[in-house]
């Protein structure tokens, strides 16, 4: 059934419970990503793992995540979302128990490679099989309260990773996922109805698959490699240049094959194409710029973990809050000026630090306002720029399109942290500021885009005209 048919306001019980279920495994997917950059030193000692073993603890899950988003995107599509999205939480719990029980560093990793696969079965599956149940004036509040999930995942990840560290060991960040895990598949098999493209036929493209997934795999790492040998080192060249090579193919083979990897139709909707292209240069700054904050807590300011981890806690529980309602308006009055307001709001935010930030701690005066305008931002463009892409999206296409969306996040948080990672190097003062200056400008650059070029009105409005 098509939601835009479905009555402008009303949203049955059953949806509500359906999007509980969502978003509490996304919730769990996000906050697993960010414990376990808290829990690496432990790791470290534990295993007396080498600089790269650590890297690819967090590289093989970010690269195998990113090549294989578009692929479970068209396959819960078609196979069905919450089959898929139950595939998924069942895969991701394997690869947490294996992360829990490994005996060494390269298991870990291997592991890792498990959740991820996981995870990106889950994710593009966990929105798709519930918007079909919103009409399409409350899409924007789902989407925002899918949203909202994922920002206190981000919340409490690190101070939430640091106690259970701190309580037991490292192996708790993984092994908790169990029970959690267990009960949001219970949750899905009564709570979420099936839901796919019932006009999809035929056998995906044979050799359109294997390419794309090839083609973002190659590219994801050497951008990850940049991070640690440089722009200019001729592996990270020739990984890079090869993942590009191959995308252009995925695109030609889209445009003729009836059942391609990219759904090249998406892009026909100038209110997906418009978002597509400001969230690209939104996840350039998003990423790093939490990364920088981080960073520059601990390392210019001399916090600890467990200081950071609180410390970075108050923007995205108010992302978080704002998230929903900021959505809502959205779905009133249009994306345009709450997306664009809200990337600026994160464009000021890191130029207030840029401008303030000395090698002194000043916490209260200079770092705090600074996230709570951030969490204003992130809260009208995180889920804001989701929701702006899917507002005009046939139903059918909707687990295809986040996944597309959330390929674009992946890549673009990989340049944007390698990126600062190359600015920030000595870790002075000069480096951060410049790293900030990245930050600021990706923001920007995406508030522009969106003000510029996306549709006006809501997405209501412009269905009746």
């Amino acid at each position: 059934m098509d939601a835009a048919a479905s009555p402008p306001t009303e949203v049955a019980r059953e949806a509500w419970l359906a999007l509980a279920v969502a978003t509490s495994a996304a919730f769990l997917v996000v906050i697993d990503v960010s414990v376990v950059n808290v829990a690496l030193p432990s790791i470290a000692e534990d295993f007396t793992a080498s600089t790269t073993q650590l890297s690819w603890v967090v590289s093989g899950y970010n690269i195998s995540l990113a090549s294989l988003l578009l692929l479970s995107g068209r396959l819960a599509d078609r196979l069905g979302r919450r089959r898929l999205f139950m595939v998924g939480v069942v895969g991701f719990l394997a690869g947490s128990a294996l992360c829990g029980l490994a005996p060494n560093a390269e298991a870990l990793i291997a592991a890792r490679v498990v959740q991820a696969i996981g995870g990106a079965l889950l994710t593009p599956a966990s929105l798709a099989m519930v918007l079909p149940q919103f009409p399409l004036a409350k899409r924007g509040v789902a989407i925002g309260v899918w949203g909202a999930m994922g920002a206190l995942g981000a919340a409490f990840g690190p101070s939430v990773g640091a106690l259970l560290i701190e309580a037991s060991n490292w192996r708790l960040i993984f092994l908790i996922n169990i029970p959690i895990g267990a009960m949001v598949v219970v949750a899905a098999t009564r709570l979420v109805p099936e839901s796919k493209d019932d006009t999809a036929t035929g056998p995906l493209d044979l050799i359109g698959v294997p390419i794309g997934v090839a083609g973002v795999a190659l590219a994801m790492w050497g951008i990850v490699r940049s991070e640690e040998h440089g722009w200019t080192d001729s592996s990270v060249l020739l990984l890079v240049g090869a993942g590009l090579v191959l995308i252009p193919v995925v695109v030609w083979r889209s445009a003729r094959h009836p059942a391609p990897l990219l759904d090249l139709t998406l892009f026909r909707a100038r209110s997906f194409s418009v978002a597509a292209v400001a969230l690209w240069f939104y996840s350039l700054g998003f990423t790093a710029g939490f990364l920088l904050n981080s960073f520059m807590l601990q390392r210019l300011w001399g916090m600890s973990v467990l200081a950071t981890g609180f410390a970075l806690t108050p923007g995205p529980i108010v992302g978080a809050l704002s998230s929903a309602p900021l959505g809502g308006l959205a779905d009133r009055i249009g994306h345009r000026w709450v997306v664009a307001a809200g990337a600026l709001l994160c464009s000021g935010s890191y130029l207030w630090i840029r401008v303030m930030a000395g090698e002194e701690q000043e916490f209260v005066r200079v770092f705090l306002p600074a996230t709570i305008i951030l969490g204003l931002g992130v809260g009208a463009t995180i889920a804001g720029l989701q929701s702006a892409a899917m507002s005009e999206i046939a139903p059918r296409q909707f687990a295809s399109a986040n996944a597309t969306t959330r390929t674009i996040q992946q890549v673009g948080y990989a340049i944007g942290i390698s990126v600062v990672l190359t600015l920030v190097a000595d870790l002075d003062l000069a480096g951060f500021r410049a790293g900030y200056t990245w930050v600021v400008g990706a923001f920007a650059a995406a508030a522009l885009v969106v003000a510029k070029f996306y549709p006006s009105g809501s997405a209501t409005s412009r269905a009746t005209t």
